[in-house]
């Protein structure tokens, strides 16, 4: 069996490391890894497929920094030559971004079966361009690889399974969620950073565009984050875009700890020892779940709605007021949630990998 993985994002990479990782115990599979160049990353050097234990690369398509559909359109181009001359059995995709969306397409126009690991999740929202791709992408997949129940109802709401040819039905499982089996890894590499760091610090990060593209919203978070900041420190990695969209602003920074982005084991070890989470990413607030971390979600809805629903993540939006009150009402460490089993204990891979060779 030869697998195409579509990869264009350091999230994804990691994810996929997980299931490289158990693809590499069985010698009758081949996996091919192809690398869009969606998000440059300068921490995706050697050294990181090194110390991460992922699969370097075996093509780089180097499409990056282009609109929606000039990056999508070329990665379309592409992908498909890489496809008509590897022949692959499946075409792997991962999560939402526009390198999936190409995969998909590519797959459905070549009838190259189609797995989707992170399929069925929703956040109804369809302004975000994720939202879009993982839609389209969940479509025209053969494999819905679900990482929670919720996914997997998602689906049924929406009349999901569908047939895609005469003998042909969808498949959907939940499989329990790729991030834990390598958050579970990825935990004994962790690396502490070499900046000042206080006892029971707060980690934040903020990057998504419904909010650093919008000047109340920013500004609303920020005004929050240096309140709380008087009380406990904020260490902030940040983007340079959105270093310099604060910049231009003005905003008020004074009481936090904002630094460059780290490696993911620097940020793995921040996780792990930090005493909550304030995000607006959507794999931030499953891994501070995983590590037993309370989290305030910076959005206005979240994929994760399992993790609303048991009280150890708290959605505030950018309201200055809701984003202090759930920092003052915040939870204790959250470990008794952990028996609840709500991503598949670390066996996401294995099932993925069982599932691809037995269908």
């Amino acid at each position: 069996m030869k697998i195409l993985t579509i990869l264009g994002a350091r999230p994804q990479f990691i994810k996929a490391g997980s299931v490289s990782r158990e693809i590499a115990k069985y010698k009758e599979i081949i996996e091919v890894i192809v690398h869009t160049g969606q998000h440059y990353d300068a921490n995706m050097s050697d050294i990181f497929f090194d110390q991460m234990q992922i699969p370097k690369p075996d093509y780089f398509l180097g499409i990056g920094g282009k609109s929606h559909g000039a990056m999508t359109g070329q990665m379309i181009e592409k992908i498909e030559e890489v496809a008509l001359s590897e022949k692959p059995d499946w075409m792997l995709v991962y999560g939402d971004t526009n390198s999936t969306l190409a995969g998909a397409i590519v797959a459905s126009k070549l009838h190259i079966k189609l797995a989707h690991i992170e399929a069925g999740l929703r956040s109804f929202n369809m302004k975000m361009p994720e939202e879009v791709n993982r839609i389209l992408t969940d479509r025209v997949s053969d494999i819905l690889f679900c990482p929670t129940d919720a996914a997997v109802q998602n689906l049924k709401n929406e009349g999901f399974p569908f047939k895609l040819s005469t003998n042909n039905n969808q498949l959907i499982t939940n499989v329990g969620d790729v991030m834990q089996d390598g958050a579970i890894f990825y935990k004994n590499l962790a690396v502490k950073p070499t900046f000042e760091i206080k006892k029971d610090f707060i980690l934040c990060t903020i990057h998504r565009a419904e909010n650093t593209d919008d000047e109340a919203r920013l500004k609303s978070i920020f005004e929050a984050l240096n309140e709380i900041a008087k009380d406990k420190q904020i260490i902030l990695p940040l983007h340079p875009r959105t270093k310099k969209i604060i910049e231009n602003l003005k905003l008020n920074t004074e009481n936090l700890t904002m630094i460059d982005p780290v490696g993911y084991l620097e940020m793995v070890w921040l996780i792990d020892n930090c005493e909550l989470v304030m995000t607006d990413s959507g794999g931030l607030q499953k891994e501070a779940y995983f590590f037993s971390k309370p989290c305030i979600t910076l959005r206005d809805e979240t994929e994760w709605v399992e993790l609303v629903d048991i009280g150890v993540n708290v959605l505030v939006g950018a309201n200055k007021d809701k984003i202090i009150d759930a920092y003052k009402n915040r939870q204790s460490p959250i470990t008794r949630h952990q028996s609840l089993n709500l991503y598949g204990g670390g066996k996401a891979s294995e099932t993925i990998i069982k599932t691809l060779l037995e269908y």
